[in-house]
């Protein structure tokens, strides 16, 4: 009988053919867990901001190994040397790094599992994984963990001119539509360099990794943090955050079991045992979508308005300033609800709230972005650079924003 065909290629949008390198990162590709990726979108509900974001965990993924595969090309040709085992780490390592993202991203993190990251959740996939495959993802383990000890492997995978960073932005930029986004991946890929094992990029790079700060910066204002893009992914931690209270009082809600039984435990980091990793991998965006379906015509004021908002695209009003709103404003909002909805306060809160955005392009206090000049320097690229301000992207910048319902919900 013919042994099964496992060197596939994927034809990609962004970089063309994507080639499956070996039978094992085929055969983790397959498995059900990372196959989930293709219902986990990769910038949850900001689709409803740009039509063309419907792009998913998956195609990501695959995007990152790919650059990975061009980095350690890149790496060998300089001198570098990279085992065929650290290669497939570094390959499985970043294939996995977000298979931890619940659905819809990060709604989750902040709503119905409590204080987990997705980069924990990533860990236990990656471990559950390495036991079924026999130990062969120890070392991409090691690597991801930042534990193994050359250095600039682990940079790869998350530091900040990782591979992660390098796909997303193109490929965001690409589904959205945002031009300005659109870095030269493979332009800064052939710039790198290893000196006393930290990754580095060299001089003939610096213009590349500026346009590359630059692009992040304006992703995260323009797109990430896109104010109707805040609104929405607010309305959902709410409608998650509603959902849990209603099943806590013994109110009847049709969900997925898996949708259920998160609805219905209280979850954090010392009780996510191997038991809710299952039931974690069941779930997608498609239970929430579904649930919400459901949900918008509930007797429930809050979980109907909230999951209508969502699917009908009528969300909130949102005010951005440089300023904390003073308490009077939101008073306001509040008071008003209550009166034209007969509703108590604590129902009126799902509706009207302030919060703040943070960003940051460049962390000048993190592992920073080294350049190697020909002279044999090495520099960051803040004191390399001399065509911007970089010191002006290192600042973080915050935002305060106030959401409240239109005269009419």
């Amino acid at each position: 009988m013919p042994t099964k065909n496992k060197l596939k290629i994927f034809n990609d949008p962004i970089y063309g053919f994507i080639t499956i390198p070996n039978s094992l990162i085929f055969d983790i590709i397959q498995h059900k867990y990372f196959q989930r990726l293709r219902r986990i979108s990769q910038m949850g509900l900001s689709y409803l901001v740009y039509p063309g974001a419907h792009h998913t965990r998956f195609h990501h993924a695959l995007g990152c190994m790919h650059l990975m595969q061009k980095a350690i090309n890149v790496l060998r040709f300089k001198g570098v040397i990279v085992s065929n085992d650290e290669e497939n780490g570094l390959l499985i390592a970043i294939l996995l790094h977000d298979i931890g993202h619940g659905p819809f991203s990060h709604a989750m993190e902040h709503s119905i599992v409590n204080n987990v990251s997705h980069e924990e959740i990533s860990l236990r996939f990656m471990e559950e994984l390495n036991i079924e495959f026999n130990g062969s993802l120890t070392l991409a383990i090691s690597i991801f963990k930042k534990e193994y000890p050359r250095q600039f492997m682990c940079e790869l995978i998350s530091s900040q001119l990782d591979m992660d960073r390098a796909d997303y932005l193109k490929r965001d930029s690409f589904y959205t539509g945002v031009a300005e986004g659109n870095v030269n991946s493979e332009r800064l890929i052939t710039m790198l360099n290893v000196v006393n094992d930290q990754l580095v990029v060299e001089e003939k790079g610096v213009l590349s990794v500026e346009k590359f700060l630059v692009a992040r910066r304006f992703m995260y204002w323009q797109v990430y943090l896109h104010k109707t893009g805040v609104v929405a992914e607010e309305l959902l931690m709410r409608v998650l955050k509603r959902a849990k209270e209603l099943v806590h009082q013994n109110v009847k809600l049709k969900c997925s079991d898996a949708l259920f039984y998160f609805l219905n435990s209280e979850i954090n980091a010392e009780s996510f045992n191997d038991d809710t990793l299952v039931i974690f991998s069941q779930l997608d965006d498609y239970d929430i979508v579904a649930a919400m379906k459901d949900w918008q015509n509930h007797d429930d004021f809050v979980l109907s308005n909230l999951c209508q908002m969502i699917l009908e695209r009528r969300l909130l009003k949102i005010k951005i300033k440089s300023k904390v709103f003073k308490e009077s404003e939101l008073k306001s909002h509040f008071e008003a609800l209550v009166e034209r909805y007969n509703i108590s306060k604590s129902e009126a809160e799902y509706f009207v709230f302030q919060g703040e955005l943070s960003n940051q392009a460049y962390e000048n206090k993190a592992q920073k972005i080294n350049i190697l000049f020909k002279s044999g320097k090495i520099r960051d690229i803040v004191k390399a650079s001399h065509q911007l301000n970089l010191k002006a992207l290192s600042k973080p910048i915050t935002k305060y924003y106030m959401c409240y319902p239109k005269k009419k919900m």
